[in-house]
């Protein structure tokens, strides 16, 4: 807190990655709603690495945006979800949604990564 008692201002890198998340947890319901559309052809591990995803990217974007003192674990843990995602994704490589939600898993974790490693 600054001494005003107002948080301080997120930064460029915090914003772009709150942002990243947010994109990725819409991503990763849509995917899911077009998983169970397929019905027996998405597989439980597909729908599992996409709800862990989604509740992980979710929390992350919050935990950063009211600052957090966890933040950084958080994002480490977020990116671990996202990769973990984006791989269950790749396993349906003929799938325009899976691919999408894939990319917007990698940039997550990408941006999580660099939010892990930065002081918040």
């Amino acid at each position: 807190m600054t001494q005003s008692g107002m948080m301080p201002a997120m930064t460029k890198q915090m914003q772009d990655c709150v942002e990243a998340c947010m994109n990725c947890h819409s991503v990763c319901e849509e995917t899911m709603s077009s998983c169970l559309q397929m019905g027996g052809q998405a597989q439980m591990q597909i729908m599992r690495a996409l709800m862990d995803c989604s509740e992980m990217t979710r929390m992350c974007a919050d935990m950063m945006m009211r600052r957090s003192p966890m933040s950084a674990e958080m994002c480490a843990m977020c990116a671990r979800a996202c990769d973990m995602c984006a791989e269950a994704c790749m396993s349906m490589p003929d799938d325009q949604q899976m691919m999408r939600c894939a990319e917007a898993c990698r940039r997550c974790a990408e941006m999580c990564r660099a939010m892990a490693g930065a002081s918040m």
